[in-house]
């Protein structure tokens, strides 16, 4: 069945760099629309970087110049760049997808989703 599996969280100080991976399996593993949400605890799950299979992406403000997601069609994973990362980074990080669709950072409109990969930046 899909699957989609995080990996690459971690514990960083401020400034410092992670790589996300995200592996995607099963009957559709090549997805339109593939992304990154965030969930710190006590808030709602928010939308970080989204991008489809032509390339195209969409950041969350926050992340802008900082983040950066691509993903690898051949090897069906997706990446998530992150640098100069800072305390309000840290979160719950979840790989999503979707099939043909409008791609954006609403989490809603996600159809399948990773357990997560944690992320704690510390100052």
């Amino acid at each position: 069945q899909v699957q989609l599996v995080e990996s690459g969280g971690g514990s960083v100080k401020a400034g410092g760099s992670l790589r996300l991976s995200c592996a995607a399996s099963g009957y559709i593993p090549s997805f339109y629309c593939m992304g990154w949400f965030r969930q710190a605890p006590g808030k709602e799950r928010e939308g970080v970087a989204v991008i489809t299979n032509g390339a195209d992406t969409d950041y969350a403000d926050s992340v802008k110049g900082r983040f950066t997601i691509s993903r690898d069609g051949t090897e069906n994973t997706l990446y998530l760049q992150m640098n100069g990362l800072k305390p309000e980074d840290t979160a719950m990080y979840y790989c999503a997808a979707r099939g043909f669709g409008q791609c954006t950072l609403s989490p809603v409109q996600m159809a399948y989703w990773g357990k997560g990969t944690l992320v704690t930046i510390s100052s």
